[in-house]
Parts: structure tokens; sequence; C-alpha cells
């Protein structure tokens, strides 16, 4: 069947361009530039899109295509990095250092093909260092925001479009309709959406443990929930659940483990408590990619520890989904943004093999799996929160002391939210001890403390967030509780960042 093939450039989103048009029904497939000539059969591609990536058109060793991929005929959508190099190969110019990042109002001139049935404004991502500044011959402008002339351009006899910002991320008001008319009125395509097979997941479980045993490492968060059910569902008590409470998570966590996931998986999450280990192994590390290598190593350590209590034992599960992955450099081209303790941050070697069924999907997809699999809401809705916890909130060296203040402030946010009706309309929710001090007056003396920086954010899929609109009354209850309640502070930010250029944790 005719096919559009994605070329990667090391987009973090050259896979969510491939699960965007999979939703829609429209079979892609990734391929890498090197030789991508050869790998493109004209019968069966009916478009192909060209990814953004890190790389500037004029770097050293910038990945680039065979320039006969332009004449074969075959529609061509380019994407940041992708326009960008077919402005620069087909004679435009490139301007290195015009970097925009986040959202952006993008005026629409023309409406046939791609922009069909768009509105004349909508709002875009962007996230680019560089921008084209001369078109190649026979190009016209169709879109342009504030900043950028050439936000999306065309050579409709070549059946070429190029766009600056990114229609695949979800902060894209209309992405999914660009994509859909490129497949549809461009590529010719018609649209055949596939379903999660549920079954087929748990099939493919079963079939790779066999009869061997599998640790769960268990967090109570919807991925390792969803990915834990999976395997109770596939190989019954062949699974082994275990939570270890590193003391950097939230408080009401292990309360949780004991209460309801023995009746969710069916199987009792079996304790481990390494509080102290954790701490020793933080104490005095500042720099945020050496906390995430720790506490992922430690954790392995400490399965592996585990793994010696029973017999055939093959198989880690972890609940990695494709944010986690591509965050750590996931493929080839692309740039590691911070290593998650559950990829970037394994050792090198581990003595299971890594069992991860979620490891190709997006957390709105997890939420969509934990619901046919009949997970109570409030488990597939949860908050997410990251595997090294608390620690990757605290900016540089953590001690007892911060930490405490931090899960304290960190309640805080979270029990105002609730109490005001808010905690369930926002992805995410949490404080973050900054590092920064500042002065402030206090019973009418001065006094130095640090800086807590609050953050919320809404999200679909992890890959884009924007920051919540939050009533001003609720941000004021919110700050003044943290002053009141939590000591050694001086005063309260809110983070007004989206991602992109930010991630979601500051560290």
């Amino acid at each position: 069947m005719a096919q559009i093939i994605i070329i990667d450039f090391g987009s973090q989103t050259t896979h969510l361009i491939g699960r965007r048009l999979a939703d829609l029904g429209v079979i892609t497939e990734i391929i890498d530039p090197h030789n991508a000539l050869k790998k493109i059969k004209k019968d069966k591609t009916a478009g192909i899109i060209l990814s953004g990536g890190p790389s500037s058109v004029y770097g050293k060793g910038a990945p680039k295509i065979n320039k006969e991929i332009f004449k074969l005929g075959i529609p061509i959508l380019g994407i940041c990095y992708g326009w960008q190099l077919t402005a620069y190969m087909l004679g435009g110019k490139v301007n290195p250092g015009k970097k925009e990042y986040g959202p952006a109002e993008l005026a629409i001139k023309h409406f046939h093909d791609l922009f069909h049935s768009l509105p004349d404004h909508t709002r875009v991502f962007e996230s680019h260092g560089d921008s084209v500044f001369k078109l190649p011959a026979g190009f016209k402008v169709t879109a342009s925001t504030n900043g950028l002339k050439f936000a999306a351009v065309e050579h409709s006899q070549k059946n070429i479009y190029g766009v600056q910002f990114h229609p695949e991320m979800h902060h894209t008001q209309k992405g999914n309709l660009i994509l859909k008319n490129f497949a549809t009125k461009i590529c010719n395509l018609g649209l055949k959406p596939k379903k999660i097979k549920i079954d087929s997941i748990i099939n493919q479980i079963r079939e790779n443990v066999g009869s061997n045993r599998v640790i769960g490492a268990f967090s109570g968060g919807t991925d390792s929930a969803v990915a834990g059910v999976l395997a109770a569902r596939a190989i019954g008590k062949q699974f082994i659940p275990i939570y270890i409470e590193s003391g950097l998570m939230r408080t009401d966590t292990i309360k949780r483990i004991k209460q309801e996931f023995p009746k969710i998986l069916g199987i009792k999450v079996k304790i481990i408590h390494a509080e102290r280990e954790f701490m020793d192994k933080l104490k005095g590390i500042s720099d945020p990619e050496q906390k995430r290598k720790i506490i992922g190593r430690l954790y392995i350590n400490l399965f592996e520890r585990q793994m010696k209590k029973y017999k055939k034992v093959k198989y880690l599960l972890q609940g990695t989904t494709y944010a986690d992955f591509i965050h750590s450099q996931g493929t080839k081209r692309s740039a590691r943004i911070k290593s998650h303790h559950n990829v970037g941050g394994l050792p090198p070697k581990i003595k299971m093999e890594l069992l991860e069924p979620l490891r190709y999907y997006y957390t709105d997809q997890v939420r969509q799996i934990g619901l046919k699999l009949g997970l109570p809401k409030e488990v597939v809705f949860q908050q997410p929160f990251p595997g090294p916890g608390h620690a990757v909130r605290i900016m540089g060296a953590i001690n007892s002391e911060r930490l405490k203040k931090q899960i304290q402030a960190d309640q805080i946010v979270v029990e105002v939210l609730k109490k005001a009706g808010w905690y369930n309309k926002v992805f995410q929710c949490f404080s973050i001890m900054t590092g920064a001090n500042s002065t402030a007056v206090k019973g009418d003396s001065r006094f130095y403390g640090e800086v807590v920086a609050v953050r919320i954010i809404n999200s679909r899929d992890r890959m884009t967030a924007d920051w919540s609109r939050i009533p001003n009354i609720i941000l004021e209850k919110i700050s003044a509780k943290i002053i009141n309640q939590v000591p050694g502070i001086s005063r309260v930010v809110y983070d007004i960042t989206s991602k992109p250029p930010a991630t979601m944790e500051w560290e």
C-alpha cells in the first residue's frame, strides 16, 4: 500500500509526525537520510516528509539528502530543518541564528491544498535556531508570522511545501488538519484510522517472557501502572512488582501503593525502603545529568539485588514511553535533552533484559490503553511524576533540609489547586527549589532566603506543553502559604515558559 516516507534529521518530534499520520490512518515509514534515495520506492511512496532536526544546514556534518529526491515528482513537505534544507539545496538562503521558540500566530494567505479549511489566523508552535531568508526560484509565500515572513511556502508545480513551524506538535492548533491535508489533498491518500489493540500487546508480552519471571519497576504512576496491568494480565504471578521507596516521591505514594494497587494488579507490590542509600549517593551532587544517572543506576542495582531472591528472573519491566526515549537521544541524529533515569540514566550493562511494552506510545495513548484495561480514572489521569522525583525539582545539591522544604512546598501547590477545583484541569503542577536567593522583609526585618518557583502546565503527550492560566487569586494563595509555612523561603515566582523552549521539568 502507498505510504508517506518520513526522513529523520534528528527532531525530537520525528516519531510524533508518524504517530499523527497513523492516527489519521496513514501508513508511514521513518528512514535515515543516508541512502534515502535508494529506500524510496516510487510506486509505493505517495509523499515524503523531511523532519526537523538540531543541525544547521551550514554546520559541519549536517545531515543532507540526495538532491535527486526533489526531482522524483513525489509530493514533499519540509518541516523546520527539513524546509531549511529544501531551500538551501534548491538555491535559497538560510539565516543562521534566527531563533524563535514557542507559540506564534500564523497569518495564512493561500488556503488551497496544505491550508484548506483553516482559519485566517491560527496558533502554531516554533522551535528553530535558523530560518530561510531568501526563497528558491518558483516558491511563493503561503503564510507568515510576525517574526517570520517565510513561515510557510509552496512550489505548486513541483508539489514541494515547506513550513518553519511544527504541525505535529499538539499545541499547533490546526496541526492535524495540516498533516491531513498533505496526506489527502496533496498525496491523494485515503484514510483508515487504526485502533490500539490491547490483546496484541498482552500476547506480545506473553510470547517474549515465556516461562521466565519479570521484576516490575513499579512507581504507581500512570505509565508503570498501565505497564504493570498489561504484564499481570499476560503472565500472572510470573510478574513481581516492586516499589522502591527512595524518599524522593510525593508523600501519599507509598500509601497508594499499599492500599490501591494490590487490587488493581491482582498481585501484592513488594516495597523496598532505600531512602538512606539515595540520599548518600546524591550527597553533594549538583549536576542534573549526574543526578539522573546516579538515580537510574541505583534503581537498577536495587532491582538486581532483588533478582537474586527469585528463580528464573530474566526481565525488568519499565513503563518507559516514547517521550522518555526520545529525550534521552532515542534516534541516531537526535540531540540528548536529558537522561531519563529509565533510559539514558541506566548503566551500560544490566543483568536483566528490559521489557517496555509502552516504549512507542505517548502519554495520551497510554491513558487510552489504561481506560481499555479498566483502570480507575484517578490512576489513568493522575499527574505524571518524574522517576527521579523531587531530586530534579531541587536545583543544585540535595540535602535533607532542602528536600523537606521541597516536599512541603509541593504539597501546598497540590492542596491549593485541589481545593480550588483546578488540580484535575491541568496536566502537571509542582514547586521547584530554585537555588537562587533573594531579599525579603519578614516581621519588619531583612530576610535573605531561597526563591521557590511554581510550574503548572497543560500537555497531551509531553512532547509540547503550555503554561496554565491559573486565576491570580489561586496563585496568590499558593504564594502566601509557601512563604508563611515553608521555612527559609523569601519569595515565590510563577513559570510562564512553554515547551519548547523549556522542558517539563527544570532539570
